[in-house]
C-alpha cells in the first residue's frame, strides 16, 4: 500500500523481510533463472521507457508495492538484474534521502541503458501520475468554489487516516524499541515547537547525531552484487553538484527577486532532505508552501488526499503543488518547474553514490546514522498528523468519524487507498449537504 512505508538499511534481515513482503507470488530465482550479474546485458533508452511508462500506469500501492512490481518486471519477467543486485540497488536507495522507488527505477534505467536510461526510466514511471495531479491541479481551481467544499474536505479527511496508518507502519519499522521511539517523540516535539523547514532538518540532524552515539549495531553486509557500471569521476562530480545547489540555491534565492527560482530552491530542498520517502514529503512541503502563502492550508491537504488515488511516486504531489501556486508561475510551468526541482536531487544522488555504494554501506557509523535518522522521520511524520493534517482535517465529530472508517478501512480492511479516497470525498459531500 502507498501507506505502508517502509525504510531501512539493508541487512540481511531486512533483505529477507523485504522478499518476504514484494516475492511472496513467485519462489526466489535459481542461477538458471536470471543472469549473473556480470552477465547482465545492455538495451537502449526506448526499451526502458515502454516498460517504465506501463509501470508508472500500473504502480499503485505505495513505496513497498512499487518495489515489487519491479522485482516480478526485471528480476523474473525481463531477467535485466538478478535478484542480488536488485537487492543491492534498493539498499542503496533506501540508505539516500528521496523517493526509494523512483530511485530504484533510475538505478535500473542506468544500468539497463546507461544515462539516457535513467532519464526515460523516471519519466516513464512519474509521467502518468504527474499528469493526473496537473489535471487534478487545474480542477480545483476551476470546480473548487462552483462545487462546493465538500468534497475537498473529505480528501483532507481521508489524508488523516492515510498519514495515521503511515505513522503506525513506520513507527514498528522504524522505532521498534525505547530508544529510536523515545527519538520519534523528541523529533516530534522539535517539529512542533520550531515549526518551519530549519526545525525538521534539526530533527533529522539531531537523529543522525544520537544514531551515531547510540544506535549502533554489529550486523553483517552481504557480499557486493551490484554491476557497478558509473564512473566514479562522475558520481564525484554529481555529489559535488548537488551540495553546492544544496547550499547554493537558498543563497541565490535570496539574492535573487525570481519566484520560479524561490520554488525550485524550496522543492530541491524537499528532495533532498525527505529521508524515507513517501509520507514524509508532507511536512517538509507544508513548511515550504503553506507558510509563504503560495498554497493555501485547504488546497495542499486536498492535493495530498487526491494523491493516494493516482499510481506512480508521491513525489508528483509537487506537480499538483506547482500548479495551483498563487503566484506565478503557477499552471502548467509551475508543475514543471517544481517536479523537475523535488527529483534532481535523486538523479544526482543515485548516480553519484553508485560507485561508492560498496564502501559506505560496509560502514558501522553510516548504518547507525540512517537509523536515527529514520527515528526522527516517524517524529515528523506524527508531527504532521497533528499539525497541519488533524487541525486542519478534523472540525466536527461527523469529520471524526468519517476519518475512523476510512483508517478502519486501510489498516484493517486492507482497501486500496485510491478506493479509500473516492469514498471520503463522496462522504464528504454528503456530510456537507446534511
Amino acid at each position: 500500500m502507498r501507506t505502508a512505508l517502509i525504510s531501512f538499511a539493508w541487512t540481511p534481515a531486512a533483505a529477507s523481510s523485504f522478499r518476504n513482503i514484494v516475492g511472496s507470488r513467485n519462489a526466489m530465482p535459481t542461477r538458471e533463472q536470471v543472469p549473473a550479474a556480470h552477465e547482465l546485458a545492455r538495451g537502449n533508452a526506448l526499451d526502458v521507457l515502454a516498460v517504465f511508462l506501463r509501470l508508472g500506469l500500473t504502480s499503485f500501492g505505495g513505496p513497498v508495492a512499487h518495489l515489487g512490481y519491479f522485482r516480478e518486471e526485471f528480476v523474473h519477467r525481463r531477467r535485466w538484474l538478478d535478484d542480488k543486485s536488485f537487492a543491492d540497488l534498493v539498499g542503496l536507495c533506501q540508505f539516500l534521502p528521496g523517493p526509494a522507488s523512483s530511485q530504484v527505477g533510475i538505478a535500473v534505467g542506468l544500468l539497463r541503458a546507461s544515462y539516457g536510461g535513467a532519464v526515460a526510466a523516471w519519466i516513464g514511471f512519474t509521467l502518468p501520475s504527474a499528469v493526473a495531479m496537473t489535471l487534478f491541479g487545474y480542477g480545483v481551481e476551476a470546480l473548487g468554489n462552483a462545487a462546493g467544499s465538500g468534497w475537498l474536505h473529505g480528501l483532507k479527511v481521508a489524508a488523516v487516516a492515510v498519514v495515521a496508518q503511515a505513522v503506525l507502519g513506520m513507527a514498528r519499522t522504524l522505532a521498534p524499541d525505547r530508544a529510536r521511539a523515545t527519538l520519534a517523540v523528541a523529533a516530534a516535539i522539535i517539529a512542533l515547537g520550531a515549526p518551519s523547514s530549519w526545525g525538521q532538518i534539526g530533527a533529522i540532524v539531531l537523529g543522525g547525531v544520537v544514531g551515531a552515539l547510540a544506535l549502533r549495531g554489529n550486523e553483517p553486509v552481504a557480499a557486493p552484487a551490484l554491476p557497478l557500471r558509473a564512473s566514479r569521476r562522475i558520481g564525484a562530480v554529481l555529489l559535488v553538484l548537488f551540495f553546492i545547489l544544496l547550499i547554493g540555491l537558498p543563497l541565490v534565492a535570496a539574492a535573487v527577486p525570481s519566484q520560479a527560482l524561490k520554488q525550485f530552491d524550496a522543492f530541491y530542498r524537499t528532495g533532498s532532505l525527505v529521508f524515507g520517502g513517501g509520507h514524509v514529503v508532507l511536512p517538509l512541503l507544508q513548511a515550504s508552501v503553506v507558510p509563504p502563502g503560495w498554497v493555501d492550508n485547504d488546497a495542499f491537504l486536498a492535493g495530498y488526499g487526491a494523491a493516494q488515488a493516482v499510481p506512480g511516486p508521491l513525489f508528483t504531489f509537487a506537480a499538483y503543488l506547482g500548479t495551483v501556486m498563487r503566484t506565478p508561475p503557477n499552471g502548467w510551468v509551475g508543475a514543471l518547474i517544481c517536479l523537475s526541482a523535488i527529483f534532481l536531487p535523486s538523479f544526482l544522488l543515485v548516480i553519484g553514490a553508485l560507485p561508492f555504494w560498496e564502501a559506505l554501506r560496509r560502514r558501522p557509523m553510516a548504518q547507525a546514522v540512517l537509523r536515527g535518522v529514520n527515528a526522527a522521520v516517524v517524529g515528523l511524520l506524527l508531527a504532521a498528523l497533528y499539525q497541519p493534517v488533524w487541525t486542519v482535517g478534523i472540525t466536527s465529530a461527523a469529520d471524526f468519524a468519517l476519518a475512523v472508517a476510512a483508517f478502519l478501512l486501510l489498516f484493517m480492511w486492507q482497501t486500496p487507498p485510491w478506493l479509500v479516497v473516492i469514498l471520503s470525498a463522496a462522504a464528504g459531500a454528503v456530510i456537507a449537504l446534511i
